[in-house]
């Protein structure tokens, strides 16, 4: 061993660079190396005391390690070339571990090529931390995309989160940094630590593609089991099987809106929320017991901010660790899909918070956001815009969305805040946006990404039949529009005119509702220019707004009634169905995150026959065609009576084509109406099916004892009519027997 260099081949500076964690391929100079004095080992461990190398099979030892700066480098000549362990003693603790710098790359150059290429499989297979094994030893493999940091370590508690320890390889092509860390398996926690390009140590960073996460407040990513959520024992192969014949437009779609982390707190638990498992028990029989088709949690990916309600994510790939491990989630929707239930999940590709663990800057330059806060800053939301003018931005996000799909068998994703993605002038002044390369305000790169990824989910495989919906609430032309006819290739949009118009409506006394008759008449003329989802969301009943039933004038008795008409006047009215958790009962009191809705209200009679009207609205809406056959197509609609100003009275017929039909006839002032004349173009009985009035939803129980007959009498051009009696603020379904 006599004139052997100590170093190991290693020169002055490269031992500065390796110990200051600056030098820009660690890989070059630790690990296992020829030198002119044979097979060499260096290895990085700052606080040990002394270092051994040991043949991996046998144990045999293979030679001692000098250590060649106090900051913790070891290095030195060992007896042959062999797959080795380390043996440290740090000072008195003995550990063996495997050397990280012993293991070739991670990536192969064609996955490295794909995602050069922004292509989202690419991100779903090679980017974030799983569970790996290389040359027969276990451990994890680490990937990031960082293109401009100067050098990206993963920390954790494998390693003190000490950045010395583990500087990943940069693989130039993609600009992404890669590490397999040996012995380490799921459950271990980690973060990136990334020097910039002018050397400054950026805070710790959360990987954008894991799995699974802490729970908040803390904000560090967890390896998750990946085999054990991709491969997940499914057992809703009939659903999956079926799902897309029950989410058409021909179909009834109604939909459960949920907030998971208050839908039910255990208040003798200092009020927690259910977990996934919980969930799966209370929530699905609930949902299903109130006739509901899907049910569509508020945005589940990790977000720090619980006030956000989710809506500022920053792991678009982790289901929240506030309700259990990522397979707890399967399992959720595994249950709700055995039972009948599908999932749909709010998805977030217009923005995310600037935490500093999070996204922005994440390597030290404007990598996810744009770098123009004219473009990059959400003024509105102190949130940071994705640059979808970016390949690799794109690619995250559509990756994200197909994992959602593909993972995690979700039915559909309701896509948030595409009005804000659409324009470049979105709540911005003059001189406060960026026109786009035609001088116009129309964002072409976030319209680029919504097709691609309304394309990718259409075409995907494994993902058939899942659906996605816009909340966009302009009159972007097309949004549901086909791709190959120049829309953006939503399933569904939600209806926000159609919402603010009649919830303004209803807002006003009765007395003045002639005022304003046509903004309930409205909705209709643009009915058919979209396939539309008519949304009671969480967003009208928070901020000061009030709840459904706040909304409605008059005394205690007139409120409940209007609801109830207004409930009624909604499910018959073409359009897939959308309530926020707690409007089905008629909740007095707005959304609260911290609380959850006031299901004692459910003691109330009233409060518990307005939950017994949804019950029933969703199963005549589900029973009866020609209120859902016909939900996007006009021969399925048809006034009676849409200007009876005076008496604020409406009437339509819902029809699906093939000889169902319903007449629907709303009463929305406090007054009853005998002997009101309604034409029918069919003759004979009709059946009184559904009466908000009715005594069990909390009403006065005026009617037409269940029937009518029609008499030969023309009326609204229509051979046949009847006399009705219409009770007070009230909606009656009426179907031709």
């Amino acid at each position: 061993m006599a004139g052997r260099d100590p170093r190991a081949g290693l020169n002055e500076l490269d031992i500065e660079a390796i110990v200051d964690a600056r030098h820009p391929d660690p890989f070059s100079q630790l690990g296992p190396h020829r030198t002119s004095d044979g097979p060499a080992v260096r290895a990085m461990l700052p606080g040990a005391a002394q270092v051994e190398v040991i043949e991996r099979e046998s144990g045999a030892s293979l030679g001692h390690l000098t250590q060649v700066h106090p900051g913790g480098l070891f290095a030195g000549v060992i007896e042959r070339a062999a797959p080795y362990r380390l043996r440290v003693d740090w000072h008195g603790a003995q550990q063996e571990i495997e050397d990280t710098y012993a293991f070739g790359p991670v990536l192969s150059e064609d996955a490295l090529q794909r995602l050069a290429h922004a292509d989202p499989y690419a991100v779903l297979e090679c980017l974030g931390s799983r569970p790996w094994e290389m040359d027969g030893v276990p451990g994890v493999r680490f990937a990031v995309w960082a293109p401009n940091a100067r050098r990206v370590s993963v920390v954790g508690d494998f390693n003190t989160w000490d950045g010395r320890r583990h500087p990943m390889r940069l693989r130039h092509v993609a600009g992404v940094w890669e590490l397999f860390v040996p012995r380490l398996a799921a459950g271990a926690r980690y973060k990136y630590e990334i020097v910039t390009r002018d050397g400054h140590t950026l805070p710790l960073k959360a990987d954008p593609c894991t799995m699974q996460t802490e729970r908040p407040p803390a904000t560090g990513s967890i390896v998750a089991d990946a085999a054990r959520i991709e491969q997940f024992p499914w057992t809703d192969g009939a659903w999956m099987t079926s799902r897309a014949g029950r989410q058409t437009p021909h179909v009834p779609v109604s939909i459960y809106e949920v907030h998971a982390e208050s839908w039910l707190r255990v208040n003798e638990e200092g009020r927690r929320n259910l977990d996934w498992s919980e969930l799966a028990d209370r929530l699905i029989p609930y949902v299903l017991s109130m006739g509901f088709t899907h049910v569509e949690f508020l945005p589940l990916a990790e977000h720090p901010f619980g006030g956000s309600w989710g809506y500022q994510p920053l792991s678009q790939f982790a289901p929240s660790a506030r309700f259990g491990n990522p397979e707890g989630f399967a399992a959720f929707v595994n249950r709700a899909h055995e039972e009948g239930l599908g999932v749909i999940l709010d998805w977030v590709p217009a923005h995310f918070p600037n935490d500093a663990h999070g996204m922005i800057a994440f390597d030290g330059t404007p990598l996810y956001e744009h770098a123009d806060p004219r473009e990059g800053f959400h003024q509105d939301w102190n949130t940071m815009i994705y640059n979808l003018g970016r390949n690799e931005v794109s690619a995250y996000l559509i990756a994200s969305a197909l994992a959602w799909l593909l993972r995690y068998h979700v039915d559909g994703l309701r896509v948030d805040a595409v009005a804000s993605m659409l324009y470049r002038d979105y709540s911005r002044g003059e001189g406060e946006w960026v026109p786009n390369l035609y001088g116009g305000r129309e964002n072409l790169e976030s319209i680029a990404f919504l097709k691609r990824m309304n394309h990718e989910v259409a075409h995907a495989p494994g993902v058939g039949g899942a659906i996605t919906v816009a909340e966009e609430s302009t009159a972007w032309p097309g949004v549901t529009a086909r791709l190959e006819d120049g829309g953006l290739g939503f399933t569904f949009k939600w209806n926000m005119g159609w919402m603010h118009d009649t919830l303004h409506y209803m807002h006003e006394d009765p007395i003045h509702r002639r005022y304003h008759h046509h903004t309930m008449t409205f909705g209709m003329v643009y009915a058919y220019s979209e396939r539309f989802v008519l949304p009671l969301s969480h967003d009208e009943v928070v901020h000061g707004k009030g709840s459904l039933l706040g909304k409605m004038p008059g005394d205690r008795w007139q409120r409940f009634a209007n609801l109830r008409a207004y409930f009624g006047f909604m499910w018959t009215h073409p359009g897939k169905k959308l309530m926020f958790m707690g409007g089905e009962f008629g909740q007095m009191a707005e959304f609260d995150h911290d609380g959850s809705p006031h299901w004692h209200l459910l003691d109330d009679p009233m409060h518990h026959g307005v939950q017994t009207l949804v019950r029933d609205l969703n199963r005549m809406y589900a029973e009866e065609p020609a209120l859902h056959a016909l939900d996007s197509d006009a021969a399925g609609f048809e006034w009676i009576v849409g200007d009876d100003t005076a008496n604020s009275v409406f009437a339509y017929r819902r029809m699906d084509g093939v000889g169902h039909e319903v007449v629907v006839v709303c009463n929305l002032t406090p007054v009853p109406r005998q002997g009101y004349r309604i034409g029918f173009a069919r003759a004979g009985r009709w059946s009184e099916i559904l009466n908000t009035d009715a005594s069990v939803y909390g009403g006065s129980n005026m009617g037409n004892a269940g029937q009518i007959h029609t008499e030969g009498i023309a009326s609204h051009g229509r051979p046949q009519s009847a006399a009705l009696t219409l009770p007070p603020l009230a909606t009656i379904v009426l179907r031709a027997d």
